[in-house]
C-alpha cells in the first residue's frame, strides 16, 4: 500500500546498510522518496543494490561519535537538499545475563542505541527546526523497551530510554510541527538476531515462536520497514508522542 504525502520527502536512514534499516531503505524508495542511508558497513553495496529503485546515496558512520553525526548530516543535507524523515534506526545488542555485565559492555550498548539516538535525533532535529521543515522523525525501540527480558538488562535499558527520549521529544518539537514517534519490534528475523539465534539453536527458536508469539511465527523487517513508512506519512499526521508495537502479539500473552 503507499501511503500519502512520502513521494519526493527527503529521508535519512541511520543504520541504513543491514536488517530493518535496509529494508526501510527499500519500502521509502518505493514510496517515491530520495534516501540517504548509514552504518558501519556494506553502504556502497546497500546503495548499489538500491539504486536501480530510485536516488539513493549514503556514508559510513559510528551514530556515538558526535563528529561523525555531524559530518553524516551534513552529508546527507548537501545529497538530498534537506531532511524531511529521520528514520533513527541504529542499534545493537546481545544476549549477556544481569550477574555477567561489564561496565564496558553496558556503556557500548547505551553509547550506540540510546547516544546514538539523541546525537542523530538532536542534530537533524535542529536542522529541520532552522529550515522551518515540519518533519518526521521515528526511532527504533523494541518491546525490550515495555518489558524486562531475561539476559538484556543493558539493551531492555536502553529501548525504554528510547521511549521516554521519543515522549521528550515529541513535547517539545511538536510546536515546531515535527511529529516525533517510536517502533516498537518484537522478534523480528534479521541478521542480528540470527547471530543470537545460532547460540540458542532451533529448537529453542521454534519454542520461542510457538510460544511467545501468538502469530507463530518471526517477524519480517520489511513488516516494520511499512511501519516506518506509516508513521512517517501524512497518513499518520496526528499520530505523535506514540510507539507503535509490531510483534505478532507477543506483548499480549500474559
Amino acid at each position: 500500500m503507499t501511503m500519502r504525502g512520502l513521494s519526493g520527502k527527503n529521508v535519512l536512514i541511520s543504520g541504513g546498510t543491514s536488517g530493518i534499516g535496509e529494508a526501510a531503505a527499500r519500502r521509502f524508495l518505493e514510496e517515491g522518496a530520495r534516501v540517504f542511508v548509514c552504518g558501519l558497513d556494506r553502504v556502497e553495496d546497500v546503495v548499489a543494490a538500491l539504486s536501480p529503485l530510485g536516488k539513493i546515496s549514503g556514508t559510513t558512520c559510528d551514530v556515538s561519535h558526535e563528529d561523525d553525526v555531524e559530518r553524516l548530516v551534513a552529508e546527507a543535507t548537501a545529497a538530498l537538499g534537506g531532511v524531511d524523515v529521520l528514520i533513527n534506526n541504529a542499534g545493537t545488542g546481545w544476549r549477556e545475563p544481569f550477574l555477567e555485565i561489564t561496565p564496558e559492555h553496558w556503556d557500548t550498548i547505551m553509547a550506540v542505541n540510546l547516544r546514538g539516538m539523541f546525537l542523530v535525533g538532536q542534530a537533524v532535529s535542529r536542522l529541520m527546526v532552522r529550515a522551518g521543515t515540519r518533519g518526521s522523525i521515528v526511532n527504533m525501540s523494541s518491546t525490550n523497551g515495555l518489558g524486562g527480558e531475561e539476559d538484556y538488562a543493558h539493551y531492555n535499558a536502553s529501548k525504554g530510554g528510547v521511549l521516554l527520549l521519543t515522549k521528550t521529544m515529541a513535547v517539545e518539537l511538536g510546536r515546531h510541527g515535527i511529529r516525533v514517534n517510536a517502533v516498537c519490534p518484537g522478534y523480528i528475523s534479521t541478521p542480528l538476531n540470527a547471530g543470537i539465534e545460532a547460540d540458542l539453536g532451533p529448537d529453542f527458536v521454534a519454542a520461542y515462536q510457538r510460544d511467545h508469539i501468538p502469530l507463530g511465527r518471526a517477524g519480517q523487517a520489511a513488516e516494520v520497514a511499512a511501519a516506518y513508512a506509516f508513521l512517517a506519512s501524512d497518513d499518520a499526521s496526528f499520530v505523535h508522542g506514540a510507539e507503535l508495537v509490531i510483534d505478532g502479539g507477543q506483548l499480549a500473552i500474559m
